[in-house]
């Protein structure tokens, strides 16, 4: 990928250590969240070892939750075990300038077994490298295209914390969606990020508004399944370091606010054969779409496993808040063509011919998020499943279809307890995510909130 702007290889890295234009290589991986975690290293001296030799991280980093507090009950790693170390190795291809740091690269690391150097299954990018090696051996690569949406406020992250996340600024104070005039308000954040993406390895397709108060979606180019993820992430790590840098904030909550609409991130997903060709278009009818016996299975498949994977989908007691009917987000668990009421929307035709799964939001993480829905695609045309007939017609409005479960308490039994679940990512994998979802559930059950005291401190 080094021809794509920004990318790097070594020897270009080794070049521009020498003319002083990096400094500084910044080593990472993504915890269950999807937030990088890792270390700076001097360029000098990632160079010298770090490709090779690779680097430690402790392994308590794949058991804390989100105020980084290491939870006891994970097998993988506890105060009983001493939470040693397990490896990180830099996976070049990921190499890159990250244009918005100054003098800094970036490069994702695999988290691998400290003794063995397998990979560490439990780890959010081994478990889409496993299922992607799956499509593989079935015949298939897998691309994939993410959206994101976010709200951008005028208050900074510091500002935000001290009022306490509550009566922030939008940058927007009308609904936006494709307002050009709006859109060129916030500019100064928007075209930075495009800039800094493109010139960092994430080329870049286009930004416009959205249909909240302050609310953006920038779209990126879409790529192999993993090259996306990887997208991904750096994608939300440079956005939230641009607007600290300028003094504002963004937020990639599923649901910041009741009354505004919720952030998505739409996941595109499309097969291709061995000689490059899509194994999605074909001759055979589906609805209006010309397709193949592998497409529908696929799509049958991804619908039918959505319920037992909601968890890598909504991983957050915050993420059930989207699913309303009329609001944007997907009640229904059916599929139409170029419909955006339904949870599946099949898009394009020929060679562009692909499946949009609208259920994910903004806070998923795109590795787990990419995993599940391979996984169910997979076993799909593995056991031919049918997906549903057709639906035409307003789904928020249609009697007797599936819907999406309704909050993570009900996400997580479908998940523990699911044969599909355990058979694609290994019972091992199951029961560390049930933990880790257990754990965000409980804190939530424990906490005191606004709302409470609002309507009980003074009339209860």
């Amino acid at each position: 990928m080094a021809n794509i702007k920004g990318m790097l290889t070594l020897d270009a890295l080794k070049k521009l250590v020498r003319n002083n234009d990096i400094d500084t290589v910044l080593t990472v991986f993504t915890d269950h969240y999807g937030r990088f975690m890792g270390k700076r290293f001097d360029a000098e001296f990632f160079l010298e070892e770090t490709p090779k030799a690779g680097t430690h991280g402790c392994d308590y980093l794949l058991t804390v939750d989100m105020e980084m507090n290491p939870v006891p009950g994970y097998r993988f790693a506890n105060w009983e075990l001493g939470y040693g170390d397990f490896h990180l190795k830099p996976d070049i291809n990921t190499l890159r300038h990250a244009s918005w740091l100054e003098k800094t690269a970036l490069v994702i690391c695999d988290v691998e077994d400290e003794k063995t150097h397998n990979l560490v299954s439990i780890a959010p990018r081994t478990m889409l490298i496993e299922q992607l090696g799956k499509a593989r051996k079935a015949g298939y690569a897998a691309m994939g295209a993410s959206e994101l949406e976010y709200y951008l406020f005028d208050d900074s992250y510091r500002e935000a914390h001290e009022k306490g996340y509550s009566n922030l600024q939008p940058a927007g104070w009308y609904i936006e969606d494709y307002h050009a005039l709006q859109g060129a308000r916030e500019e100064k954040f928007t075209a930075q990020a495009r800039r800094h993406l493109r010139d960092s390895g994430v080329p870049v397709e286009n930004s416009k508004g959205e249909w909240g108060l302050g609310q953006h979606e920038l779209n990126i180019r879409y790529a192999d399944a993993l090259t996306m993820a990887d997208r991904h992430v750096i994608y939300k790590q440079c956005l939230k370091e641009i607007a600290d840098q300028q003094g504002v904030s963004v937020t990639f909550m599923a649901k910041y606010d009741q009354s505004q609409a919720g952030s998505s991130c739409h996941v595109h997903l499309s097969l291709r054969k061995k000689n490059g060709k899509s194994a999605f278009s074909g001759r055979k009818e589906l609805g209006p779409v010309k397709s193949t016996d592998a497409m529908r299975w696929f799509l049958g498949g991804w619908i039918k496993h959505a319920p037992e994977v909601m968890v890598f989908y909504a991983p957050t007691v915050n993420s059930y808040k989207r699913y309303q009917s009329g609001s944007w987000a997907p009640t229904g668990l059916a599929w139409s063509y170029d419909n955006r009421t339904a949870g599946f929307r099949v898009v394009g035709h020929g060679e562009s011919l692909r499946i949009e799964c609208r259920i994910p939001g903004a806070d998923c993480n795109p590795y787990l998020t990419f995993a599940a829905a391979l996984a169910s695609g997979l076993d799909g045309i593995k056991n031919k499943i049918e997906p549903p007939a057709i639906y035409e017609g307003d789904v928020y409005a249609a009697k007797n279809i599936p819907q999406v479960p309704g909050s993570l308490r009900e996400a997580i039994p479908l998940f523990e307890k699911s044969k599909f679940a355990k058979h694609a990512f290994g019972e091992e994998v199951v029961e560390h995510y049930v933990h880790f979802y257990r754990q965000e559930q409980q804190a939530y059950d424990e906490a005191v909130t606004d709302w409470e005291r609002k309507r009980y401190f003074e009339r209860i």
